[in-house]
């Protein structure tokens, strides 16, 4: 089951690669091997039965000629044979029964591993006893000398503090593997830091319920997900109670009212598994106005323009700057035009924070930012005086 859905789910790319062919000979390797075993297992169950029916048989003709036997000589009389002869048949009856479920019972046990697998696993981090909620959120957010390892002794974030007022943008760039998404899941506390302290608002978020702290984080991430629901149910996901009208006025904001009018039943429009049967842009569009419908106090942008063309970027960045107005924004992002904007940007490489400044204090600087920053356009000198300005 596991092959054949990746292959459905993947099938664009086995299509672009030409890999049809070694994608069926996968399947035939795979599927052979489950028919070997399936037989094997139905022979194993088939046999069983017969055997111990034949063994139970073999009982009962020893029972009765012993039985007989000894009525012969006086020792039993036909009642208390006739009784053994009962004890053995309801002896055997439930082993028969067994084995006749030897097939289901393996499948069984083999379901149950995977069940004890999941029980097994460590549970996500759990609130602390006298865990506080959050109330209304400025949006006062502190990092005082975070460090952090998803393994113990591999550290990813080393000595990381920042402080961002309420209502700040504030931008986290660098190369691949530096550590930006790694605040973020700090911030969600999807994770806990090894040292140092994150504070909203002066409360250090370990002492804040789990469910109080992200639903006042609006989160858009470059990878959307969407649910095989109507539009207007996928944007009602950032908040079950608001009404239609409140759902079509975040999509409003959010410039994506144009394209679901266009769609075939418009807001009640069906979308497929993760959203599929929309474009990227789209998608982002839809994850901006649930993210607007929940009226986060902190917002985070995970390269939420990254995948999409120059037009659909233009209506998403207005949208974000609608969603940002007044609030706390952490926004992750390679493209370093998008952040020139704000208030303040966190160069961020191998987990340390190594520059921080405005657009135009780290371009003057000359230092890491400003080589990132030139170097993605490298090639189109007739664009540098306005990247300057």
């Amino acid at each position: 089951n596991g092959i054949i859905e990746e292959s459905i789910t993947g099938q664009r790319v086995v299509k672009a690669y030409v890999r049809e062919q070694a994608v069926i000979q996968q399947f035939d390797k795979i599927n052979f091997e489950l028919r070997v075993a399936s037989t094997r297992a139905q022979i194993y169950a088939g046999t069983l039965g017969p055997l111990s029916n034949f063994i139970n048989n073999v009982g009962y003709a020893i029972v009765a000629g012993a039985g007989g036997w000894m009525a012969v000589q006086g020792a039993a009389t036909v009642g208390t044979i006739i009784s053994f002869v009962n004890y053995a048949r309801r002896f055997s009856w439930p082993l028969n029964q067994l084995l006749n479920l030897y097939n289901q019972i393996q499948s069984a046990i083999a379901g149950a591993e995977r069940v004890f697998e999941v029980l097994d696993e460590v549970p996500e981090l759990a609130d602390m006893p006298d865990a506080v909620s959050l109330g209304n959120v400025k949006g006062d957010v502190v990092f005082d000398d975070v460090c952090f390892g998803y393994e113990p002794d591999v550290p990813v974030l080393k000595h990381v503090s920042l402080h961002a007022e309420p209502g700040q943008t504030i931008a986290l760039v660098g190369p691949t593997g530096a550590g930006k998404t790694t605040i973020v899941n700090l911030l969600t506390r999807f994770y806990d830091i090894n040292s140092g302290q994150i504070r909203i608002d002066g409360i250090d978020i370990r002492q804040v319920k789990k469910a109080e702290l992200r639903r006042k984080l609006g989160i858009v991430l470059q990878d959307t997900y969407l649910f095989a629901a109507p539009v207007i149910e996928n944007i009602r996901y950032g908040r079950l109670a608001a009404t239609d009208e409140e759902v079509i006025a975040a999509a409003k904001l959010a410039n994506a009212d144009q394209f679901i009018h266009r769609l075939p039943q418009g807001y009640q429009t069906e979308l497929s598994e993760r959203g599929s049967n929309l474009s990227q842009g789209q998608r982002q569009l839809l994850a901006i106005a649930r993210a607007i419908l929940a009226d986060p106090g902190i917002l985070i942008l995970d390269e939420a323009t990254s995948s999409v063309d120059t037009r659909t970027e233009k209506n998403i960045q207005e949208a974000m700057l609608r969603l940002m107005e007044g609030r706390t924004s952490f926004v992750i992002a390679h493209r370093l035009s998008t952040i020139r904007e704000a208030d303040k940007i966190l160069v961020i490489n191998e987990g340390e924070i190594i520059e921080h400044g405005t657009h135009e204090e780290l371009l003057d600087a000359q230092g890491f930012y400003h080589h990132l920053y030139f170097s993605q356009f490298k090639g189109q000198h007739h664009l540098l005086p306005e990247l300057i300005s």
